[in-house]
């Protein structure tokens, strides 16, 4: 059975909502974040200390956006997963990486100066400096929930998941005060889920 380690709320999110998603048998290892504080046997687990980290078989894998692609490719029917030779099959991987390096990454500063340092650490410049980027880099979700329900291939994909997380991020953050209309229905939608809610719920 495969093992996710996972943190509330963290982008390991990701994984458990795919998983969910997929229905699949899976164990998961909820810890305190950050887990290489808190947890310091974790290290011996996962050396980075960061999470999602998942086990299947031979596979470990620390990539939260890269997880959903290889649930989607290596279990099921494909549905999640937009695959070599549909049109969307580019912008689709797009999607999953511009969800961590482009939207999340900014995020993290954020967090981390507002809430994660010590109160004399806590920079609140570089906090609203990376807050105005992240939601700079909306416009291109935005421009495309004008077009299509959602972020890919017309259908529901692992895409949907790894940008949905973000935004559930960013509304944990107190940015979500821009999002425009088409991209906060396309959030209220994949967020209504059953299994975003279940993987919201695991703790």
């Amino acid at each position: 059975m495969m093992k996710l380690y996972h943190c509330v709320g963290a982008r390991s999110l990701r994984a458990v909502w795919m998983l969910e998603e997929m229905g699949l048998d899976y164990e998961l290892v909820v810890l305190p974040f950050p887990p290489r504080v808190f947890m310091k046997e974790y290290l011996a687990v996962n050396p980075l200390g960061t999470i999602p980290y998942l086990i299947d078989g031979e596979t470990r894998m620390t990539e939260s956006s890269g997880i959903c692609h290889y649930l989607g490719t290596s279990y099921g029917d494909g549905a999640l997963v937009v695959k070599p030779g549909e049109a969307d099959y580019g912008a689709y991987l797009n999607w999953l990486f511009y969800s961590d390096a482009t939207a999340t990454f900014p995020q993290t500063l954020v967090l981390r100066y507002t809430q994660l340092e010590p109160e004399e650490r806590r920079q609140p410049q570089v906090a609203e400096d990376y807050g105005k980027w992240f939601k700079g880099r909306l416009k291109l979700i935005d421009a495309q929930l004008e077009k299509t329900d959602y972020l890919a291939a017309g259908r529901f994909t692992a895409a949907d998941i790894a940008v949905g997380y973000a935004l559930y991020l960013a509304k944990r953050l107190g940015l979500d005060d821009e999002l425009k209309p088409q991209t906060r229905a396309w959030y209220d939608r994949i967020t209504a889920r059953d299994a975003f809610r279940r993987a919201d719920a695991r703790r």
